[in-house]
């Protein structure tokens, strides 16, 4: 499993809706137009190819930030936002100058 944020910019509403339910079926949503996820090889890439054939190429964006481990435990959150797969314990560390 490896684990994903992925943002998107789609331009006409029907497509940006069509997107959006795809997405919720392998992922969280965290803000508007960002999802969160935590896929096998497999979901990953029929996730790519649903959305590969939902967008228009010249006019919509859809970025995968593919997370190492290393990376995934040193989210910070703020405000409301709130971690899609942990247990609702928050660690907050000062940040080091």
């Amino acid at each position: 499993m490896e684990n994903y944020i992925i943002a998107y910019d789609i331009r006409d509403d029907r497509r940006r809706l069509k997107i959006y339910k795809t997405l919720k079926d392998y992922a969280v949503p965290v803000q508007y137009s960002v999802f969160e996820c935590s896929l096998r090889k497999e979901e990953y890439l029929m996730l790519r190819y649903k959305l590969e054939k939902l967008i228009r190429k010249d006019e919509d964006s859809i970025v995968f930030y593919r997370q190492c481990p290393r990376c995934a435990e040193r989210v910070e959150r703020l405000g409301t936002s709130r971690d899609p797969f942990g247990d609702g314990v928050f660690i907050v560390t000062a940040a080091e100058d």
